[in-house]
């Protein structure tokens, strides 16, 4: 794995897909053996979090739903503190086990924005699945039930991830040049 130019950043290689794939599949074992006997339904939370979802649902052996939802917060490399509903929920939750499937929890804010939202709807539980944890720059307090890996505060791509659209396709994960 080389770097890689995007725009105008360079990415230097960080984590390799084999070991993202590896702990993809480490957390849909855990999904499976923690909702054995239920028919979850899953939010996968767009655009960065289509690729992590697509490994966990061919490695998730329950009956599940799979809906989509868009939230953003983010412009360029920095979030922007505030969140856009984009695309809402179109799939009745009542009562149901939900679980978010989110790309990276950075700030926690997104998701403690979804969770309220999603609390409106009185599903029967709400548990967070994240490709991605940057424990250290959470600013609200949440409860990620499943984490597939925790790093530093970097900048990141590939694997879903994007620098302003680009970079989502790349198997493996990148972090920015300095």
């Amino acid at each position: 794995m080389d770097t890689i130019q995007v725009l105008d950043k360079t990415f230097t290689p960080f984590i390799p897909a084999e070991k993202i794939l590896e702990q993809v599949h480490r957390v849909a074992t855990e999904i499976n053996r923690d909702y054995e006997g239920t028919s979850p339904v899953f939010l996968v939370v767009l655009n960065g979090a289509f690729v992590f979802a697509a490994d966990l649902m061919r490695e998730i052996t329950l009956p599940v739903e799979v809906s989509f939802v868009k939230l953003a917060s983010y412009d360029g490399t920095s979030s922007t503190g505030t969140v856009r509903e984009v695309i809402g929920l179109n799939t009745d939750i009542t009562g149901r086990p939900v679980i978010i499937v989110e790309d990276i929890v950075e700030s926690g804010i997104t998701m403690a924005h979804m969770i309220d939202t999603l609390k409106r709807q009185n599903p029967q539980s709400i548990d967070i699945c994240t490709l991605l944890l940057k424990p250290e720059k959470l600013q609200v307090k949440l409860d990620v039930r499943y984490t597939a890996m925790e790093i530093p505060n970097d900048f990141i791509l590939g694997y879903g991830l994007d620098y302003n659209g680009l970079g989502r396709g790349l198997k493996d994960i990148y972090t920015l040049v300095p």
